[in-house]
């Protein structure tokens, strides 16, 4: 009986820059995974552009994503149709990988459908993040939503990884969270387009779903076994090519929650003051299998670096920037 394929799935639309951020991203997985394939959605016009420089070798498959799917929910709340893999871990594109997989592909293969993230959200996610905070707490909006759903708790899922072995379940889940979306008047979640945002989240319903089906969250936090950490400038260390990474993790939950403050200055402040507290600053340096650029704050290292990594591949050809790619276990398509 032959092993289950395990494979990754991407998806990219929008501005040409976003499938350059999967070559790059790709480009890093393949120094510690040359063995599972990696599957891209994406429309037209960036299969033209990785075909046209010679780049679309990097993936095991591509596919036409289609235009209704283009968007987060439209993509995510629709992982079903994307799970092309026995096994499928679907990533962002804004990733850059650290450390072989193998350990982490064999736990989640203990889940039928799991997404990272927190056992219990707090009130940020999904709600305000100004001192409109205050009203919702006064009014317990959180508990409100909870019960008018039937829910009796709300993780918070991180959505730049989610795994699924059953498509029936996946379904099940998107589908759950879709429904959600559209009652989205009835929660006390507000809408990321309030925030300046181009697109609608998909988080706190697929959070609301997984919670309907009891399914647990796969631990965002797990120190030295975290699946992914943010890249914050003030507690990450690399080198130019990240392939040495380090980052400055807290235990702490309200104190590695500063990491999210935009000033350096204030955050870093905040951090030296809390060290000084027993017990609040004990910190442990820790590199995740992933390093993930989510903070719109923060973005500008990966931009650096993925745009140095497509120049490497128009110069130098995809056979030495990315020498390490599995033979062909899956068929490749357009």
């Amino acid at each position: 009986m032959e092993a289950p394929v395990e494979g990754y799935v991407l998806h990219t639309y929008g501005d040409d820059r976003y499938v350059r951020h999967a070559a790059a991203s790709i480009a890093t997985l393949r120094r510690y995974d040359a063995r599972r394939p990696v599957a891209l959605f994406c429309p037209e016009p960036h299969q033209r552009l990785l075909t046209t420089h010679g780049v679309a070798d990097l993936f095991d498959v591509i596919r036409t994503l289609p235009a209704r799917h283009q968007s987060i929910v439209g993509f995510k709340h629709h992982l079903h149709n994307f799970a092309v893999f026995d096994r499928t871990l679907f990533v962002d594109a804004d990733m850059i990988w650290c450390r072989n997989p193998d350990p982490l592909w064999t736990r989640l293969s203990t889940f039928p459908f799991t997404a990272t993230g927190l056992e219990r959200a707090d009130y940020f996610f999904g709600g305000p993040k100004g001192p409109a905070i205050i009203l919702d707490l006064l009014l317990n909006r959180r508990r409100r939503t909870l019960r008018r759903f039937g829910l009796t708790c709300l993780p918070r899922v991180q959505a730049g990884m989610i795994y699924t072995q059953d498509r029936a379940i996946a379904e099940e889940v998107c589908k759950q969270a879709a429904r959600y979306l559209t009652r989205s008047g009835e929660t006390h979640f507000r809408s990321r387009l309030q925030e300046g945002r181009s697109e609608e989240t998909c988080e706190w319903s697929l959070a609301m779903a997984m919670s309907r089906l009891d399914l647990p969250v796969y631990p965002w936090f797990q120190a030295q076994e975290s699946p992914q950490l943010d890249y914050i400038d003030s507690l990450t260390l690399h080198d130019e090519e990240f392939e040495d990474v380090t980052c400055r993790y807290y235990p702490n939950d309200f104190v590695y929650s500063l990491r999210g403050l935009s000033n350096r200055r204030v955050r870093d402040a905040l951090l030296a003051l809390a060290e000084r507290i027993p017990g609040r600053g004990d910190f442990l340096e820790v590199t995740p299998y992933a390093l993930h650029f989510g903070w719109l704050h923060q973005k500008q290292p990966f931009f650096d670096f993925a745009a140095r990594i497509w120049q490497r591949l128009l110069e130098d050809g995809l056979d030495r920037v990315v020498p390490n790619r599995p033979n062909r276990t899956a068929s490749r398509v357009t």
